[in-house]
């Protein structure tokens, strides 16, 4: 069943929307996404092919997460996401303890934000959370990046707590996509939880913050708001 998955995506792929997706995901050498492999589907057909076959067994979409192209490992991560949601307890804890054992395989920003808060923020919910302090410390991009976004998962149901506390771990991470991803984490945190908490993260940082991080948080202020940190002079 594997193996016409593959088919059916080669047979919508698309050579050059391909090359675009190349660009938009720099995969050039010394980028981030580097020598990653696109073969040109779009994430709405991902989807559908993911619901079409939702019934390959989550060990079988394990095994397609490691596949060298790119679009194989998000209909994957899709596949596993809907196994998760559908799954017992046991079958919840496989599908997380294995999507934390292949991060190396979920290393660009469209597969992680996909899917972290889905699986690992879903799973964490009601659990001890140290896991994601240790994510945020790692040197692997993807993984601290999953660290914050797992947190939408919370925020989505009105608690920030730990989007504030990972969001301050990374005030000093020196990768561009970590900034947009905290931002826009924060971002959401006031949008969904408490403006005021933001504000309050804001004055205490926003002086220190990586500049992308601040424009994302502060999206959504109104512009006096907005000048004030971006100006210094909240």
């Amino acid at each position: 069943m594997i193996e016409k998955l593959k088919s059916e995506l080669l047979s919508i792929s698309d050579p050059k929307k391909a090359e675009g997706l190349k660009r938009f995901f720099k995969t050039a050498k010394g980028q981030y996404g580097e020598g990653d492999i696109f073969i040109g589907v779009t994430v709405p057909q991902l989807r559908k092919i993911a619901l079409q076959y939702s019934v390959i067994p989550a060990e079988k979409a394990l095994l397609l997460l490691h596949s060298p192209v790119h679009e194989e490992r998000l209909v994957a991560l899709f596949i596993l996401i809907k196994k998760f949601d559908k799954g017992d307890e046991n079958e919840k804890e496989w599908i997380y303890n294995n999507y934390l054992g292949c991060t190396s395989w979920i290393n660009n920003w469209d597969l992680v934000d996909l899917s972290a808060d889905k699986i690992v923020g879903e799973y964490l919910y009601d659990k001890q959370k140290d896991i994601l302090y240790t994510l945020a410390k790692s040197s692997s991009l993807w993984e601290r990046r999953i660290s914050i976004i797992a947190t939408f998962n919370f925020i989505k149901k009105g608690s920030c707590k730990e989007t504030f506390k990972i969001s301050e771990m990374l005030l000093g991470d020196k990768h561009d996509l970590i900034h947009k991803a905290a931002g826009w984490m924060l971002r959401e945190a006031g949008k969904r939880c408490s403006e005021d908490l933001l504000k309050q993260f804001l004055l205490r940082h926003y002086r220190i913050m990586p500049r992308t991080m601040l424009r994302y948080a502060i999206e959504r202020m109104p512009e006096e708001t907005r000048k004030a940190f971006l100006y210094g002079t909240a």
